[in-house]
């Protein structure tokens, strides 16, 4: 049994979509239960929570990587702040905080456009372009994001007001394409060992500010709904995401990896059918329709495979 688990592991290890898919999948529940918990725990304490328990699940097993690799890791030190504040700290905090404001749709919405974002971010820093498959690809599913989100009507979506609470998400996703972009240029490390370390870096630079949440009497309350928010997200949107994004953007490069944010209001279209008893509806089928087409469009490989500058990870 172990070594199934190790052989799917290892073929796992190299499936990039599924992974990508995967990591939406945990993504769209997370912005859902974000919302759902808004004034019930702050935003800084869930997102503490949430990267201080990832760092403590993962630390037995990534003890080895992280004595051997610290050397490495200390060397790089400037670039594994910059990802852990972009990727870690501020990325997630500010998404926690702006959904204090505004509404999970709002959120879903405005991290549709994490593509074009991921996009802008490593043609700024690499002067690399988008083809035109990718731009093709990312305009269509937008369009299936749009149909969803505004359930077939086009007055919906107009009707929609944006306030301070999406201005705070929007700058939140604009750092997490500058830590998609920047990826390439982390460490060659484990991947167990970076990850654990832009926990831990991320963790220890969100300590003063919920320090300062703490003194304001902004605190979680303590009940059944706090424990099984914060066990989700230390686990899935956290421990297992971001380890299966950073492996997918390692795999086919930020770029084509950045169209599979548009699967996250499918996903949460999915849920609420699902888990909430909604029902599916001829818009859900068209803009799922256009969402996966324009993902598949965006991301399929190029007739010539270019090398992808992404540092090799050892085992």
């Amino acid at each position: 049994m172990p070594g199934r688990f190790a052989r799917f592991g290892q073929w796992l290890y190299g499936q990039a979509y599924l992974l990508l898919t995967l990591t939406t999948l945990f993504w769209a529940g997370n912005i859902v239960l974000g919302r759902l918990v808004a004034g019930h725990v702050p935003p800084v304490a869930l997102a503490s929570v949430r990267w201080g328990g990832a760092f403590l699940i993962l630390l037995p097993f990534a003890w080895p990587h992280l004595k051997r690799d610290w050397p490495v890791i200390m060397r790089h030190m400037p670039m594994m702040l910059v990802l852990s504040f972009t990727g870690i700290t501020a990325y997630n905090t500010m998404v926690y905080f702006g959904l204090q404001f505004t509404g999970a749709l709002n959120g879903v919405l405005l991290q549709s456009s994490q593509p074009l974002i991921i996009a802008l971010a490593t043609f700024l820093i690499f002067g690399e372009r988008l083809t035109m498959r990718q731009a093709a690809g990312i305009l269509i599913s937008l369009a299936g994001v749009t149909v969803i989100i505004c359930q077939g009507d086009m007055a919906r979506l107009l009707a929609i007001h944006f306030n301070f609470g999406d201005l705070v998400i929007l700058a939140a996703v604009a750092l997490y394409g500058l830590y998609s972009a920047l990826l390439r240029k982390r460490p060659s490390i484990h991947w167990i060992s970076f990850l654990s370390a832009t926990f831990l870096f991320g963790s220890i630079l969100l300590a003063p500010v919920l320090v300062w949440e703490a003194s304001t009497g902004y605190v979680p309350t303590l009940d059944l709904m706090t424990v099984a928010a914060c066990l989700y997200v230390a686990i899935f949107p956290s421990l297992i995401a971001y380890a299966f994004f950073n492996r997918g953007v390692e795999l086919i490069g930020a770029n084509r990896a950045g169209p599979f944010f548009s699967l996250m209001p499918l996903f949460g279209a999915l849920m609420a059918v699902f888990f909430l008893g909604e029902r599916f509806e001829l818009f859900h089928a068209i803009g799922m329709v256009a969402i996966l087409s324009g993902v598949a469009l965006a991301t399929a490989p190029p007739r010539r495979q270019k090398k992808i500058d992404s540092p090799a990870i050892s085992s």
